[in-house]
């Protein structure tokens, strides 16, 4: 395992009511001006808003709203949040929703405090920010546990890109498991599958050999396969709704990656896949993982195999080890097919006009992947994903 320095900043409130028990003792260390962030308007319709406007009321807060981030944030809705939090002089910015919201807060806080274009300071000058406006979350939609880090993923339309930016960790974040209830069924899916591939790509990564970290790892891959079926079987079950909530908080609050190079080749590729197409995060990697994986068997094999049998479970009597790794990506496929995700991008209704090609040239190579690739080998598992 590699040398690390664990610390984790963001309190974490649990469970039934979570919201209505905690919010108020953290509203009450703030000052009078709030930011209200929110997607769609879903929040309205469930009656989430209203809970929480009562909430913000009764300890006397001044709200302005900040509501229309859409499920892929762009930089210029960033730019959007922070001229509201500095024209407003906001002291609070409590975000509602999933990652969409809660990533493109992040920046917001950062970029509220900051007197320079974030993207530039970041990506051309290298910097870090190092001032932010506090922030809370109430988390509506699970899978991208993006609570629970300080990294955003934010759509630079100008750019063409859809990149990491680092913004500020939240102070304290609301996991109420009944919020997620009146997600849409495919939405449910599709963010646990995320939840799954946060966690492959951080086992994927390095040191290769067998680890307390992994290890860990392994039992929430277990989780995640396990509650995913269970909520299928019945959407009503608090319990296994309970289980992936909290499975997404793990994949992503950094002890699955303690003492690890994380891979993530596999997020960089849908994230520019989704910057020219604007596709569903979570079905993207769905379509993407099983190709990739296919293409990086040899340099993986030793890590596929142990997934194969203490993941999946797969009997490894008479199996060499490329037997095992074919055998963990066959199960992969036959699972996303079985929870009906999408395992094509024409399913996706993305279509041969797409510029594959300028997604290949623009995909990050990451440091921890198995294999590194070329943009003629990218290429070849976006066709092969057709």
């Amino acid at each position: 395992m590699n040398a690390f320095t664990y610390n984790y900043p963001v309190t974490v409130y649990f469970g039934e009511k979570a919201a209505a028990d905690n919010l108020p003792a953290e509203l009450a260390k703030v000052g009078r001006n709030v930011l209200l962030a929110y997607g769609g308007g879903s929040v309205k319709k469930t009656g989430i808003y209203d809970e929480l406007m009562g909430i913000l009321r009764a300890a006397g807060k001044d709200v302005t709203e900040f509501s229309g981030i859409m499920s892929n944030p762009t930089y210029d809705k960033v730019r959007e949040g922070a001229k509201l939090a500095k024209d407003n002089n906001i002291d609070l910015i409590l975000a509602v929703g999933g990652g969409s919201v809660i990533d493109c807060c992040k920046i917001v806080s950062a970029q509220a405090k900051l007197d320079e274009d974030i993207w530039d300071f970041e990506y051309s000058k290298g910097g870090k920010p190092t001032e932010f406006i506090p922030m809370g979350a109430v988390v509506t939609a699970f899978g991208t546990g993006a609570e629970m880090n300080n990294g955003a993923v934010i759509t630079n339309t100008e750019k063409m890109m859809k990149s990491p930016v680092w913004g500020a960790f939240y102070d304290f974040a609301i996991l109420d498991p009944i919020y997620t209830m009146t997600m849409p069924m495919k939405q449910v899916i599709s963010g646990a599958f995320d939840s799954l591939s946060h966690s492959m790509e951080t086992y994927m990564g390095m040191p290769r050999e067998v680890n307390l970290t992994d290890e860990i790892n392994e039992a929430t891959q277990r989780n995640i396969i396990r509650n995913i079926r269970a909520t299928l079987a019945n959407p009503q079950d608090v319990k296994a709704r309970s289980e992936l909530v909290w499975a997404a908080a793990m994949a992503e609050n950094g002890i699955l990656k303690t003492g690890k190079a994380t891979d993530f080749q596999c997020h960089m590729l849908e994230h520019q896949l989704g910057a020219y197409t604007d596709c569903n995060h979570g079905q993207g990697l769905a379509v993407l993982h099983p190709v990739l994986y296919r293409h990086y068997l040899p340099e993986a094999a030793p890590q596929f195999a142990r997934m194969a049998t203490e993941v999946w479970g797969i009997d490894p009597d008479g199996k060499s080890e490329t037997e095992l790794a074919e055998a963990f990506i066959d199960a992969l496929s036959d699972f996303i097919k079985e929870i009906g995700l999408p395992t094509t991008l024409s399913e996706m209704n993305i279509g041969d006009d797409t510029d594959f090609r300028a997604i290949a040239e623009t995909t990050v190579r990451t440091g921890g992947c198995p294999k590194k690739f070329t943009t003629e080998e990218l290429l070849h598992v976006l066709d092969e994903c057709r």
